[in-house]
């Protein structure tokens, strides 16, 4: 991800969230956070989707992923993620984790197919709806134990 890519990636965004991500925290993802990892998908029309995580020590975080609605229930959500979970185990991550709505359901069941398991929850963690949020983990090297 660019800052150029900035327009289209804030029109996923809004289109995608309650209370979506601003310009100034995408700003600061790419520009200023060195454990930033962030992505996106191009298509025929552009930017089709984008995932913007944290590589920390031996860890992913995924913090948001979206896909254009034009775009989804195409694979591209599925693609996008298969090649963060191995990019990250490339880069040494040994786990990956994320926080996704109860409500949420296609992300979840996404989430849930690239083996995501329920780890937790955190109470009222949307301030908008006050919903709790599913804390989800995967191990990113399962065959080692890891």
């Amino acid at each position: 991800m660019r800052l150029a890519d900035l327009p289209a990636v804030l029109a996923i965004e809004r289109v995608s969230y309650p209370t979506p991500w601003t310009e100034a925290n995408f700003r600061q993802e790419i520009v200023a956070n060195p454990h930033a990892w962030n992505l996106v998908v191009e298509d025929a029309s552009g930017i089709a989707a984008y995932a913007c995580c944290y590589l920390v020590a031996d860890e992913l975080q995924i913090n948001d992923i979206a896909v254009r609605p034009d775009a989804r229930r195409r694979g591209i959500g599925g693609r996008l993620l298969d090649e963060i979970l191995a990019g990250a185990g490339a880069r040494g991550a040994r786990k990956a984790t994320l926080e996704v709505r109860p409500s949420n359901r296609a992300a979840r069941a996404l989430y849930a197919a690239r083996g995501f398991a329920v780890s937790g929850r955190r109470p009222g963690y949307y301030a908008d709806s006050g919903e709790e949020a599913i804390l989800m983990e995967r191990c990113l090297n399962p065959a080692a134990g890891l």
